[in-house]
């Protein structure tokens, strides 16, 4: 199995981590991680103050970060070798930073600005606990070193933050669901997105996201006969992850063949992704695993 390609100028691990390099995509970091703080102070204010204009700031007070955070992400993976992706706290950045950059591409279909009150926060939380080992040694085992591994992780990851932007524009579909059939249409729910957006926002996250994940889960299957000798072991991961893919090609198939959408749609996109969570949390915390990279 091959490893991940180093940079052949440099030699030794100890040669090439050096401790400049190191906080030079820490600051970057740090300072992204700033900017998706001040984002989402501004989102909630805009839903307090009920303007959207502060909405509007925020939004590029998050393209800012995006941007910051990508700097940080491609130093990282300079000055390391490996992809920002194979160990928890990297994975945890990069969760963030593709949530932000999908929410941010849809904007140029939607209007779904205030979306963000909800993306932000998420975005931030990510970054709070990929801070917790910010700047220490990349240490992969051997195992996680063969090509097929960051590309594995990197389209399911990808996928997963598809259905995280599902599921917060099903949550806020709901909530402009429930002022309007309540007749409770205020100043609030006036500047909320249009429910038609934030369902077609649920409709291509969910057609993207299940293609990327399913080619996540086949990398996976063809990594794990070589890691392990076997595609199947019946570990808590590979049954959570399975799971996870039958719930979301269920909720694909329901939207195209039968036709749901609006608060069906929404409602099952956020069980699913409760479901998906727990699969990436839950059993990595309580259930013995043969996947101990994360």
């Amino acid at each position: 199995m091959s490893g991940i390609p180093r940079f052949p100028i440099r030699g030794s691990y100890s040669e090439y981590y050096k401790e400049p390099e190191v906080d030079l995509y820490v600051l970057f970091f740090k300072v992204a991680l700033l900017a998706y703080f001040l984002s989402s102070l501004g989102y909630v204010l805009s839903l307090l103050s009920k303007r959207a204009m502060v909405a509007g700031a925020s939004t590029w007070i998050l393209f800012s970060a995006f941007l910051i955070h990508t700097t940080s992400l491609v130093l990282r993976f300079l000055i390391t070798g490996y992809a920002p992706v194979v160990n928890l706290y990297d994975a945890f950045s990069f969760f963030s930073w593709a949530v932000t950059g999908i929410y941010l591409l849809l904007q140029l279909k939607t209007q779904t600005r205030e979306l963000g009150a909800f993306v932000s926060p998420m975005a931030f939380f990510m970054m709070m606990i990929a801070s917790a080992r910010l700047g220490s040694e990349v240490r992969i085992p051997a195992i996680l070193q063969g090509s097929l591994v960051p590309i594995h992780i990197t389209l399911s990851i990808l996928g997963e933050s598809l259905f995280a932007v599902s599921c917060l524009a099903g949550a806020m579909y709901l909530l402009q669901d429930h002022f309007i059939k309540h007749r409770r249409v205020n100043s609030l729910s006036k500047i909320l997105p249009p429910l038609r957006d934030l369902d077609r926002i649920n409709h291509f996250t969910l057609l993207w996201g299940f293609p990327l994940l399913t080619l996540g889960v086949i990398l996976g299957v063809i990594w794990a006969r070589t890691a392990w000798g076997a595609r199947w072991h019946w570990d808590p991961k590979q049954v959570g992850t399975l799971t996870v893919w039958f719930l979301y090609g269920f909720l694909l198939h329901q939207r195209l063949a039968i036709g749901w959408n609006g608060r069906k749609a929404a409602l099952f996109s956020i069980g699913a992704f409760l479901v998906l969570l727990f699969a990436f949390f839950g059993i990595n915390l309580f259930f013995t695993k043969v996947h101990r990279f994360l």
